[in-house]
Order: structure tokens, then C-alpha cells, then sequence
């Protein structure tokens, strides 16, 4: 796929066997973890240059950008790579919940320890 995104920022990162990068995204004031996304080259791409958190959904094998039919959606303040290059971190004003169900963070429901 030919991708707009800055090759020197893609030979840094490390795919998974699908071509894909996690997004941990965090809100950037509170500093909650809200979510985990996909992003392959193009979506991190789209997010860098409109500042709209964009992710890849394996489950319906498109493009998506948060809050785009919800609402509630995420403004991108700064995005990271970690050390390895196998993990972004995308720090984002959260205009209303981030998960799907309605909550907050995706992490709200079902503490393990």
C-alpha cells in the first residue's frame, strides 16, 4: 500500500504480521488510558496530519476516525513512538466517552486485580 506517512517515521516502526502498530491512547489532561487502536501507516498518517485520532478496524477492515458517526471524538495533541517502534502513544482531548459502550475509557468495566 502506498502511504503518504514520512519514510523515516515508517522505517521506525515495527508491524505486527498484519502491518499493524497498537495505539494506546491516552487523554492528554487526566492522563486515563481511554483506548487501544490499530494503525497501520496510512491511519497514523491521517492522524498526524488532521488531528483527528484515525485507526484501523480489523474487525470491519476500514479506516475509522474516532467520533466520526458517535460524536465523540478525539482531538490529537502529541503521538510517540516507544523505544522498540511496536507501540504508539497518542495523547488526545477526548470529547466524550471514548469507549463504545458509553463509559469514559475502555478500561472502566472489569477491574482483575
Amino acid at each position: 500500500m502506498r502511504t503518504s506517512l514520512d519514510p523515516a517515521v515508517s522505517a521506525r516502526l515495527t508491524r505486527n504480521d498484519a502491518g499493524l502498530v497498537p495505539a494506546v491512547v491516552q487523554d492528554a489532561t487526566s492522563r486515563d488510558v481511554l483506548m487501544l487502536g490499530w494503525m497501520d501507516d496510512e491511519a497514523l498518517h491521517r492522524t498526524l496530519t488532521t488531528g483527528r485520532g484515525t485507526y484501523w478496524s480489523r474487525s470491519r477492515g476500514e479506516y475509522w476516525v474516532k467520533g466520526e458517526t458517535s460524536g465523540h471524538t478525539q482531538h490529537v495533541r502529541e503521538v510517540r513512538l516507544d523505544c522498540d517502534g511496536d507501540t504508539l502513544l497518542v495523547l488526545v482531548d477526548q470529547i466524550g466517552p471514548a469507549c463504545h459502550t458509553g463509559e469514559h475509557t475502555c478500561f472502566d468495566a472489569d477491574r482483575l486485580l
